[in-house]
């Protein structure tokens, strides 16, 4: 006997609620297919022709404090844009073990923004104390900042305009996003919000 359509019909929409759930919001779910797998990498055999390096740049870190980015000479940097309430935020676990197991190297720089969602709308005092409860975070963590459109931070300025960087001009997508510097201060990557530390495409651009 054939199901009723309308029970067809629920059954489907619950399936869809589900998953949206699941990532914890409607608008991360919507955000997906923008956010999961976009990469952006430096052109091989072009001329680097940028005009600053991530070493130009001084921000302030969650307790005021002025800090000079050219400490992170001869390190790999990552830098995210993070948020407190995003189905992405559990990512704080994985680049915190990320970043403890190659602090040696590499070195991770988040950055709060509320553009996405308006999932990070909490102070800088009330994003320190999140992010070491839930998730012990060490790893350097900076003010809150605007990344994407109007009154965008300079840093971000930087890393978004390939007349400033060389190459690139992806801003990020969501919350997240990571961009990952060389030893001398180089944009090399972009990834979405999906990449993780573990990611293939992560550790083969890492690795070069």
């Amino acid at each position: 006997m054939k199901k009723p359509l309308f029970i067809i019909l629920s059954t489907i929409v619950t399936v869809m609620i589900l998953k949206l759930l699941k990532v914890g919001s409607l608008l991360g779910a919507l955000a997906l297919p923008f956010t999961k797998n976009t990469i952006e990498n430096r052109p091989v055999n072009t001329e680097f022709a940028a005009k600053k390096t991530l070493y130009d740049f001084k921000m302030k870190s969650l307790d005021g404090k002025d800090v000079n980015l050219a400490d992170y000479k001869g390190k790999k940097v990552i830098i995210l844009n993070t948020a407190s309430k995003c189905g992405y935020t559990p990512q704080y676990a994985d680049w915190e073990a990320f970043y403890q197991a190659n602090k040696a190297k590499v070195v991770v720089l988040g950055f709060p923004a509320n553009e996405f969602g308006g999932q990070e709308p909490g102070s800088n005092s009330e994003i320190a104390s999140f992010c070491q409860k839930n998730y012990g975070v060490s790893f350097p963590m900076f003010e809150k900042v605007v990344v994407k459109g109007e009154g965008k931070c300079d840093l971000y300025k930087w890393l978004t305009t390939k007349e400033l960087n060389g190459w690139n001009d992806k801003e990020p997508s969501w919350n997240f996003c990571k961009y990952l510097i060389n030893e001398k201060g180089e944009l090399t990557n972009f990834f979405a919000s999906g990449v993780k530390p573990n990611s293939k495409e992560f550790q083969d651009a890492l690795n070069k």
